[in-house]
């Protein structure tokens, strides 16, 4: 009755709320996994069918053929989203395989300015969040403890 009165909650209910707290981290990295993923298919199709769709630029040092970066967004973008719809099974593997890829896209995108700026940046910063979540929220276990 002491903590009620003192403003403190009880250990199992700051387990519960570490425990939708985590739950809620990784859904959202799971959601924003595949709907990246799903963008970087999208726009890897787009590169791949249609080149002229995209500035090209001159002389830049990263500078690939359109259609190779499309190859590279699309591969990308699916294994994305396919260890974005493993997140949801909880599994810690899907947790690293995430912050891996979702690095690698953001080098990607980084690397892909020149050809679509706007659309580059908002999907660097989609994927930082993403690692972010990934990093931030508590394993299974610790949430439970």
């Amino acid at each position: 009755m002491a903590s009620h009165v003192s403003g403190t909650r009880s250990g199992a209910a700051r387990r519960t709320t570490s425990l939708v707290f985590a739950r809620g981290l990784l859904a959202f990295a799971g959601v924003m996994m595949v709907v990246g993923g799903v963008l970087n298919v999208l726009q890897g199709i787009t590169a791949i069918a249609n080149d002229e769709v995209f500035v090209a630029t001159p002389k830049y040092a990263y500078q690939f053929d359109l259609t190779s970066w499309g190859w590279i967004h699309l591969v990308l973008g699916v294994l994305v989203t396919v260890a974005g719809l493993a997140l949801f099974t909880g599994a810690t593997w899907a947790r690293v395989v995430g912050v891996v890829l979702a690095s690698l896209l953001i080098v990607a995108n980084f690397m892909y300015l020149p050809y679509y700026p706007v659309w580059s940046v908002v999907l660097v910063a989609l994927h930082a969040f993403v690692i972010w979540a990934l990093c931030v929220a508590p394993r299974r276990s610790d949430a439970r403890t």
